[in-house]
């Protein structure tokens, strides 16, 4: 009675044997699910390039030595561009330059510092807050 249950077990599907099917089965599972894993959606919404620039008549005087000039510029929020006025800040770290947002007719590239220390990101949220100077404050 067992030699006709391993019998069966071992029977043919067709023409295949029922454990090869199984590993047929299995390692085309293991392939879908490896190219799922390092697959890549990507989803985007283009509002096109910002408008032009703003003319900005007065810059104001430099609040102090080390101080650095970040001209107003245009950058994407949700499905539309905002105006970020002109402000004074110091660089991120000594030796740190601005690197000013721009669109390259496809694309927008958000500003930057950059330097010998790598790049540092803008945060609109950041020179919002409530009490905020723009500045990324050194000395403290």
């Amino acid at each position: 009675m067992i030699a006709a249950c391993v019998e069966r077990a071992d029977a043919a599907v067709g023409n295949v044997p029922l454990h090869r099917t199984v590993k047929t089965k299995l390692l085309g599972l293991l392939l879908l699910a490896a190219g799922a894993a390092f697959g890549q959606l990507s989803i985007g919404i283009r509002i096109g390039a910002p408008p032009p620039v703003r003319v900005e008549r007065v810059q104001s005087r430099s609040p102090g030595e080390g101080y650095t000039w970040i001209a107003g510029y245009w950058y994407p929020v949700n499905n539309r561009y905002t105006w970020h006025e002109g402000y004074w800040t110091r660089p991120a770290y000594a030796g740190a330059h601005w690197v000013a947002p721009h669109h390259d007719g496809e694309r927008y590239f958000a500003g930057y510092w950059d330097g010998d220390h790598g790049q540092v990101a803008h945060d609109h949220k950041w020179d919002k807050s409530p009490g905020h100077n723009r500045d990324y404050n050194h000395d403290k």
